[in-house]
């Protein structure tokens, strides 16, 4: 028992543990799963239509997909990869985040303009929230007292009590906002706006944007750096964001808020995942097919691994001795 929560001090020295990394392939319909030490897709799994964002239960026995054009929320058994039912998710169901306490999934639908709320436990919709035009990215804070879904029509982030279900702001961000994405702290969250070609980092407490991120490659053209995901290493110290078009993992220190290193991966990059030792970090590449493994300590690609067509979210299953103690996933 004392391993199980010592977590990685039980690994052998210089040992990675295998974990594994759930791809949604948006034209397939689709999850590849991938075994994060041997790096190779172990199993493909059939889902509904134009499956996108992709998290887990806290104790990852379950995964949950927005099958898009299914308009559902589909939920499987990881084990067996036995689909056990829909949620009543709301049209085209674009990215969702299930709260940090597991009782309720937030989703973006896309197609009528609302936030759906979902409780976990019965199935049921408790609220649906009124937000802008064409819903897409969605995050809870770490204390479950906020939700965030960014509109990409309205190129806004709006922020809703999550307990409540009630609007509490709306906050301007530059154009098409995909992602939304909490520090582990909440004091901060961060918002990739697509075809601004920003991040902008919004205080919670003043919900007001403090900073923007902007990105320079030399060789590419400014409208092709298109950020989408975000992750932060569990440290808090560095975010890394996925690009689009640009083909290229941006490296932030966050601190300062300044990019430090520009990473190559496929290409379309849209999302991107971590695993719980945050040495490895897996890019989904839309076009390529493919996705990038880079290690995290040198800020290198090492390894491309073919999965299915377009694929876009990515979620990690943590396995024993890690599962129940460590949550990482993609909304």
């Amino acid at each position: 028992m004392a391993c199980i929560f010592a977590g990685l001090a039980c690994a052998p020295v210089g040992q990675a543990l295998a974990h594994e990394m759930y791809v949604t392939n948006e034209k397939d319909n689709t999850i590849s799963v991938i075994d994060t030490q041997a790096l190779r897709v172990l199993r493909t799994i059939p889902v509904g239509k134009r499956p996108r964002g992709i998290t887990f239960s806290s104790d990852y026995s379950r995964f949950f997909v927005c099958a898009s054009d299914s308009d559902a929320v589909q939920v499987f058994d990881a084990a067996s990869g036995r689909h056990l039912y829909d949620l009543p998710s709301g049209a085209d169901p674009e990215q969702f985040a299930l709260a940090p306490d597991g009782k309720h999934l937030f989703i973006a639908n896309e197609d009528n303009a609302v936030t759906t709320v979902i409780d976990a436990g019965t199935r049921q919709v408790v609220a649906q929230i009124d937000v802008g035009v064409e819903p897409e990215g969605m995050a809870v804070s770490p204390d479950n007292s906020l939700a965030v879904t960014t509109s990409e029509t309205t190129n806004m982030a709006h922020f809703i009590d999550a307990t409540t279900y009630k609007p509490i702001s709306n906050v301007l961000v530059d154009q098409r906002p995909r992602h939304a994405e909490f520090t582990a702290d909440g004091k901060k969250v961060w918002v990739s706006s697509e075809i601004g070609g920003t991040i902008s980092i919004i205080d919670v407490a003043g919900q007001i944007v403090e900073h923007k991120i902007a990105f320079q490659i030399p060789g590419v053209p400014s409208e092709k750096i298109q950020p989408v995901g975000i992750v932060f290493l569990r440290d808090g110290n560095t975010a890394f964001a996925a690009l689009g078009p640009a083909n290229r993992v941006a490296v932030i220190d966050v601190k300062t808020a300044t990019v430090t290193k520009y990473i190559l991966v496929g290409e379309r990059v849209w999302h991107l995942a971590l695993t719980p030792e945050n040495d490895l970090l897996f890019t989904t590449n839309g076009l390529t097919n493919d996705v990038s493994v880079i290690d995290v300590k040198t800020l290198t690609a090492v390894k491309s691994i073919k999965v299915g067509r377009a694929p876009w979210g990515v979620a990690l299953r943590a396995m024993t001795p890690l599962a129940g103690v460590v949550k990482n996933s993609l909304d």
